[in-house]
């Protein structure tokens, strides 16, 4: 599975809380061909985060430097900080990688405007928006305030799922995992098809 044709990009995006950057590490690691794209963000890393592997951690400045210097293809302000996709490691890992990113809304729609990007855009949802602070408050890594501010931001992140190609609602993490492999495989075998095709 995920062989042949062309490279893709997989975007999985969703309310803080629904599970997308535990899903997008079960791909990678059952699917080694399948890279994560490491975005570079303004924010202090959690206890269980390293630079460089779950992001590249820089300085509000930096960031801003590099926002001028026109590096990313795409980039947010999201909770006071700033989370951005660098071009050339984008560029360098599609040549032979497929590529996932862990992404909000927000850079989803910055990226849709590259069109030479062969990208596959999936929204992740939960059952209902108590249940997504049940989630938040589990997961034990946010404030108080944190979790109210990232609750209160569901209304408005759940605008937004008519920009993506397929919605998953995630009820159950392994169901929810085969959904996406599901979609993924089916975009694969259709490239290849188009690649035998153009042959």
């Amino acid at each position: 599975m995920f062989h042949g044709g062309e490279n893709i990009m997989v975007i999985l995006s969703s309310p803080s809380g629904v599970g997308k950057t535990t899903l997008t590490k079960k791909i990678q690691q059952k699917y080694p061909n399948f890279k994560i794209s490491v975005s570079h963000t303004t924010r202090s890393p959690r206890s269980n985060e390293v630079d460089g592997v779950d992001y590249h951690f820089v300085s509000k400045d930096n960031f801003k430097k590099l926002i001028k210097e026109n590096k990313f293809y795409e980039y947010a302000k999201i909770f006071e900080n700033y989370y951005g996709t660098l071009k050339q490691s984008v560029d360098s890992t599609i040549k032979s990688n497929d590529i996932i990113f862990d992404i909000d809304w927000q850079g989803t729609k910055k990226l849709s405007k590259f069109k030479n990007l062969n990208l596959i855009k999936i929204y992740l949802i939960t059952e209902n928006k108590e249940e997504l602070k049940n989630r938040l408050v589990k997961r034990d890594q946010n404030t108080q305030i944190e979790v109210e501010k990232r609750y209160r931001s569901f209304d408005e992140d759940v605008k937004h799922w008519k920009d993506y190609d397929y919605i998953v609602i995630n009820k159950n993490l392994d169901i929810c995992f085969k959904q996406i492999e599901s979609i993924i495989n089916l975009i694969k075998k259709k490239l290849v098809i188009s690649s035998r095709i153009a042959l």
